[in-house]
């Protein structure tokens, strides 16, 4: 789960399990021998947890006494994580209605680090059970370097909770890499510590060492001299030129990589230039600076921070060895692997070795008490180094200097290296120099210094991009429900969209921006909803969340400003172990839960379990019914709160003591006269979703009255054709709730023959499949069987059997048509059906199903004109 889900609305980033215990489902904790010893020996910390009793050792205790081991394995997947540094606390465990098989459900930082944990834990568990030897080294190695290749890094960390704190909203791009913050209009793009902000040409000027340091010598900035060579005779004119001692870099390198300093000799100058050469094809060779490593840091313009920065290095204690004190120094709870934690491991690598054999030295040399030795050429924190904060000594003139350099680069979040022995003295007056520019630099060193005062840096970013006032957020409106959520969120966006805003919106048959069909399909789910959020064209957001997306991996949002509840009726019972309509009432009580304090959940009084989800939220309430009499409506709009109500032929908004009459139901094309009742639902919760967004009732009545249904505004939805001979009803109603719908909108239309092409689904209950034929006799005529083209696990003739079990029990001596195929079952009707007919195709491909409608009334037509 990516977001408020079915399992959790306050921990949205869960991994769900759904465990088969097997042989070990009668098996506890307390039956088998030493379990709790075990698992302390081979993960300490789950002493730590507290479990259900809320205090430390809660979790052992409670495996002493006896539980389940789905509860072993929801602790041990937490554990594991916490271990490689990903600290996770949230946890539980359910069981479900098949005996032997748990739901654990646990939080993860790292989706991909959340599964791994999930199948080691539950592959640990059962080792111990079965008495089995187990070692977690390799797990722990595995889920690190998971962490290393998903985690943010500190920057982006930092700035992410950063934008958290100021509750702007956050999507990660995983294909791109980017994190937008805010959505719609309103967002703002990073990359690490670069912006959407920041300039290209900047970046390339600061890309490009040479140009850099052309530029700032312009400006008089101290600079070190320096060339950039492409081969080995160039290298030597640039030692003759500038003497030693030197150092060589890549021309467009970053985080020291391919760097060496304090060249002192020709033979070191050639492996100093190969090894830049590995990360450029052009090399830039500097005069050596004396001195200490300075960053500091420049955010909109203004000093932020400055760090005195370290290379990794030991110091001798005259007996241990440089071995033994690489050892020592990683031993420091600070350091971790790769960004773990606020210091990075030392690591004896290639660069370390050149140094120890230049210095005559061995890893099992033993340094003299109090001798410093430099492991590293560079000083960044990614390779062991460390940072002190020096951010208070400063000298002014020396702040000036980096403020003049981010201005001159161009540069709204920049890093100016400086080397000088002592950053609160002007950089001229130590003959220091700045060394580099850096676009995007790192923050690590001043969020998590080694010494020193810890800076917030990310504040600055973060109020540079969202100045205090201005908006990161456009109105989301969320729409769920079994029936007549598609419907209602068009004709919410055509509302909206008639007021001039820029809404994006989800259906299940595309995406809409700005009414293009941007994406086809049902496009219901959290990939759907973050690419409107995405979008930046868009200024309001218009959600369909369906069953589906919110069982598969929870909303792409943590809040939304309306929630709109439609109904809850059986359909796909039976699947993603929502059983009951009950549990489907829970999956669809997401959105209300997720509406924001200052928002409104727009509810369906009218509906048992849509009323019941009022109960316990944070936000304000509006309802919509039918019914003016209804007693919740008296008592809800007796307190002061809205409704909206279908009274007395009227569309009207309750407030208070007074009644505002939006129009008259016949007026309103969507309900096709008043017919369609479960249309007036629609219109009804689109109307208070219009008001609660501070439209005009003029503006509601009119856009209410040029929301005209069709099958290009509402495919698949109630769409009516008027042929020479007959009428067409095409509809997606796949459900008995939608086929009551259908079939009470039926029940009123004179016709001569009433025909119904109808089909069972594969993966519904029987019982289910049983009432749409029984429905289909109570209010057809004639009935055809189609069949979908995935029957979704079911033989054909299974269903079609099931299908007229139901029809029989109504009408006994109705024998239905069977046409597998839907436009073949259409054809036949069109072709065949008396005049005066009425054709009700229950449609699994609308497209298809309407051009083949429209082509038989071009035909009829011709047919009429020709007689």
């Amino acid at each position: 789960m990516r977001g408020p889900n079915y399992w959790s609305i306050k921990h949205p980033k869960i991994i769900v399990l759904k465990l088969d215990l097997q042989d070990l489902q009668d098996t506890q904790t307390n039956e088998i021998p030493n379990l709790e010893q075990k698992l302390l020996k081979l993960l300490p910390g789950l002493y730590r947890h507290r479990s259900s009793e809320g205090t430390e050792g809660g979790f052992i205790r409670l495996v002493n006494e006896g539980t389940t081991l789905s509860k072993v394995v929801q602790h041990v997947a937490l554990e594991l994580q916490t271990i490689a540094g990903m600290d996770s606390g949230y946890g539980r465990r359910y069981a479900s209605s098949q005996p032997g098989v748990d739901f654990v459900v646990f939080s993860y930082q790292q989706e991909r680090a959340g599964e791994y944990a999930a199948e080691a834990a539950v592959r640990i568990t059962g080792a111990l059970a079965r008495g089995e030897r187990v070692s977690v080294i390799q797990d722990v190695a595995k889920l690190h370097q998971i962490r290393e290749d998903e985690y943010f890094g500190p920057t982006t960390e930092a700035i992410v909770q950063e934008a958290v704190n100021r509750d702007i909203p956050y999507i990660q791009n995983r294909q791109s890499g980017l994190i937008h913050l805010g959505y719609g209009i309103y967002q703002k793009r990073i990359q690490a510590a670069m912006s959407s902000n920041t300039s290209c040409f900047a970046v390339e000027s600061a890309g490009d060492k040479n140009v850099t340091k052309r530029i700032l010598a312009e400006a008089g900035i101290p600079v070190p001299q320096g060339r950039t060579v492409s081969n080995t005779r160039e290298l030597e004119e640039a030692v003759d030129e500038l003497g030693y001692p030197l150092v060589t870099k890549p021309l467009n390198g970053n985080q020291g990589k391919g760097a060496s300093i304090n060249i002192p000799n020709w033979k070191e100058a050639q492996k100093g230039f190969a090894e830049a050469k590995r990360y450029a094809e052009a090399v830039m060779v500097e005069q050596f600076i004396a001195g200490f490593d300075y960053r500091l840091l420049v955010i909109d313009g203004k000093f932020t921070a400055a760090a005195k920065r370290t290379p990794a290095m030991v110091t001798g204690d005259g007996t241990a060895t440089i071995r033994q004190l690489v050892n020592a120094v990683n031993k420091d709870p600070r350091r971790g692997v790769g960004h773990e934690k606020a210091l990075t491991h030392i690591k004896i690598d290639k660069i370390s070795r050149g140094i120890l054999r230049e210095k005559g030295l061995t890893l099992d040399s033993v340094l003299p008490k109090g001798q410093v030795l430099y492991l590293k050429n560079t000083a960044n924190l990614s390779t062991g180094g460390t940072a002190t904060d020096v951010t208070d000594v400063v000298h002014p003139y020396n702040v000036l200097m980096a403020e003049r350099i981010a201005g001159i680069i161009g540069l709204d979040i920049c890093g100016v290296d400086v080397m000088t022995s002592d950053i609160a003295i002007p950089l001229p007056e130590t003959r220091g120099a700045v060394i580099e520019v850096n676009a995007a630099p790192g923050l690590r060193m001043h969020i998590s210094p080694t010494e020193g005062l810890p800076r917030n840096v990310a504040e600055p970013i973060i109020n540079m991009l969202f100045p205090y006032g201005c908006p990161s957020r456009i109105p989301i409106v969320a729409v769920t429900g079994t029936n007549g959520k598609t419907t209602t969120t068009r004709l919410i966006a055509h509302i909206l969209q008639f007021k001039g805003h820029k809404v994006g919106y989800t259906t299940t048959d595309g995406i809409y921006i700005q009414g293009r069909k941007i994406i086809k399909g049902d496009t219901t789910g959290s990939y759907s909803s973050e690419f409107v959020l995405k979008d930046p064209t868009v200024n309001y957001a218009v959600l369909e969340c369906a069953r589906g997306g919110l069982l598969r991996s929870g909303l792409a949002f943590t809040q939304c400003d309306i929630g709109v509840v439609m109904n809850v009726t059986e359909d796909h019972l039976g699947l993603g172990d929502i059983n009951t309509v009950e549990d489907m009432a829970k999956v669809k009580g997401v959105i209300p839960k997720t509406v924001c304090p200052d928002g409104y959940a727009v509810l369906n009084a009218d509906d048992d379990l849509v009323y019941g989800m009022a109960s316990g939220l944070r936000c304000k309430v509006a309802f919509f019914s039918l019914d003016e009499s209804n007693p919740r409506i008296i008592e809800h709009t007796a307190k002061g709160g809205l409704a909206a109500v279908f009274e007395d032929g009227y569309i009207s908004i309750f407030k208070n003591t007074y009644k505002i009459r939006i129009d008259r139901v016949a007026d309103i094309p969507l309900t096709f006269g008043g017919k369609a009742r479960f249309n007036i639902y629609n219109v009804l919760a689109a109307t208070l979703a219009a008001y609660i967004s501070h439209m005009e009732v003029n503006e509601i009545k009119t856009a209410l009255r040029t929301f005209i249904p069709s099958p290009e505004t509402t495919p698949g939805r109630m769409n009516l054709f008027h042929l020479p001979h007959a009428e067409v009803l095409v509809d997606y109603a796949h459900n008995i709730a939608a086929m009551q719908a259908i079939g009470e909108f039926v029940s009123q239309t004179e016709a001569s023959t009433k025909i119904g092409i109808i089909a069972g689904i594969g993966d519904r209950r029987d019982e289910d499949t049983k009432e749409v034929g029984r429905i289909a006799a109570e209010v057809f005529d004639q009935i055809i069987i189609r069949q979908d083209k995935d029957l979704r696990g079911r033989a054909g003739k299974e269903i079609n059997s099931l299908l007229k079990e139901g029809i029989f029990a109504v009408k006994p001596e109705l024998e239905p048509l069977e046409i597998n195929q839907e436009t073949r079952a259409l054809a036949y009707a069109l072709e065949y059906a008396p005049d005066g007919a009425f054709i009700a195709l229950f449609s699994e491909d609308i497209p298809e199903a309407v051009k083949l409608v429209e082509n038989f009334r071009v035909i009829q037509h011709r047919k009429s004109a020709m007689e």
